[in-house]
This record gives structure tokens, C-alpha cells and sequence, in this order.
């Protein structure tokens, strides 16, 4: 059984269509310092409700006092979290899983994929990525959501370019949007990149994971150099 903590919410917010931001403190608690690895993920949980397992969307910190979060609307706890407001406290498990081996892709170029909500612990990984920048290759995201408007930190994309991380995005059901970006599945839009010495991460729905892995492994990626955060 995992040990539990006392956090405070401190903010939430709308990131996308079914998405939305939430930011807990936790500062006085035996939780600072404990997020190690982009990728890693607790327990939340409230009175009376089933806890769930969230990734960490903000980068590791050994003084950091603020997790982040990104929930998807429509199941009982994230809408329960949704509706909380400042100043409520939530009850956190220490971070669990191993997350990305960032140290693995050092010298190399690096592949990141998500689709969804599963850009949390990906943006975890980019800003932990930025502030290392020099120490990696080429760095491209493919991200992926069903409608245009379905992309969280879409303000935060033009930071991460300027940051050298090539943006890929495309939206697998566009309808009558006027969306003019690119269409259809993550893996579809390597074109011609060498990837053979590419180190890549990966978060997503299960159909997206495996169909990624298979592309890259037809294209000369070894099984070893992908990576998921579990």
C-alpha cells in the first residue's frame, strides 16, 4: 500500500477539449524531492472515491513544491478533481514507475511521440530535454489528438520549437474544422528522417504505441532504443 500525503490544489484550468490543468502544492510534505524521473507517475485520490494514477506533467525538481497534472474529463475522479477548488486537499502517493531513462538518449536524436492526454509525462520529458539541450541530437515530437482542438499545451508548442524541439502535429478526425495541419496517425508523418540511431519515447493509447513501435522497428530502430514510462 502506498503512503499518502496531504496536497493542496493550487490551480485548475481548461488545457484542451476534455482536458483540463490541475497544479498541486506540496510543500511540508515528504514528497518534495522525490520526483526523479520525467515519466513517473502517483496516486491521487479523494474521500468516498477510487483512487486513479496520474503521470507527472511537469518536469523533476529536487526543491520543486508544484506537481502538475493533466486530467481527462469524463471519469469520477478527474471530474471530481476537476470541480475542486483552490485551497482543497488531495491525497498523493509517492511517484511510482521507473519513467524515461533520459541518461540513454544522450548523444543521440530523440523521437517522442503522444497522443492525447499522454503528452503529460512527454512534456515532462521536454523540459527536462531543454535543459540539457546541448547534450542530445535532433528532437521531434509527433503529436497527435482527434480534433484540432484536442491539443494540450498548444500556447506552450512554440516555446518548446524555440527551444529545439521540432513540433509534428496532426489530428487523426479533423471533420469540418479547416484544420490545414497534417491528418491521420503519429507514425505516418516520419517521412524520410533517419531514425536508425534514434532514441525514442513513447505515450499514448495502446493502438498508437504498437503501431510506433512497429514503424520504427521496419525502419531500423532496435526494440531497446523504445522506450514507454511503465
Amino acid at each position: 500500500m502506498p503512503d499518502w500525503h496531504p496536497a493542496t490544489v493550487a490551480t485548475t484550468g481548461p488545457a484542451a477539449d476534455g482536458l483540463t490543468d490541475l497544479v498541486l502544492d506540496i510543500r511540508g510534505t515528504p514528497l518534495v524531492g522525490m520526483h526523479a524521473h520525467p515519466g513517473q507517475y502517483v496516486r491521487l485520490r479523494l474521500p468516498g472515491v477510487s483512487e486513479g494514477m496520474f503521470a507527472i506533467a511537469s518536469p523533476p525538481d529536487p526543491q520543486g513544491t508544484r506537481w502538475e497534472f493533466l486530467l481527462k474529463d469524463g471519469a469520477i475522479l478527474p471530474d471530481a478533481l476537476i470541480r475542486l477548488p483552490p485551497g482543497s486537499l488531495v491525497e498523493v502517493s509517492q511517484p511510482e514507475g521507473k519513467g524515461f531513462p533520459l541518461e540513454r538518449a544522450r548523444g543521440h536524436d530523440v523521437l517522442l511521440f503522444a497522443t492525447g492526454s499522454g503528452i503529460s509525462p512527454i512534456r515532462s520529458l521536454i523540459a527536462s530535454i531543454r535543459r540539457e539541450r546541448e547534450a542530445f541530437g535532433r528532437v521531434t515530437l509527433y503529436f497527435g489528438a482527434r480534433t484540432p482542438g484536442a491539443f494540450a499545451y498548444a500556447d506552450e508548442l512554440h516555446e518548446w520549437e524555440a527551444g529545439g524541439v521540432r513540433v509534428v502535429r496532426t489530428c487523426s478526425q479533423p471533420g469540418v474544422s479547416g484544420w490545414q495541419g497534417l491528418t491521420g496517425y503519429v507514425q505516418a508523418h516520419l517521412g524520410e528522417e533517419p531514425v536508425q540511431d534514434a532514441v525514442a519515447f513513447l505515450c499514448g493509447q495502446s493502438t498508437m504505441v504498437q503501431g510506433v513501435k512497429a514503424t520504427l522497428q521496419a525502419r531500423g530502430v532496435p526494440k531497446d532504443a523504445i522506450f514507454l514510462n511503465y
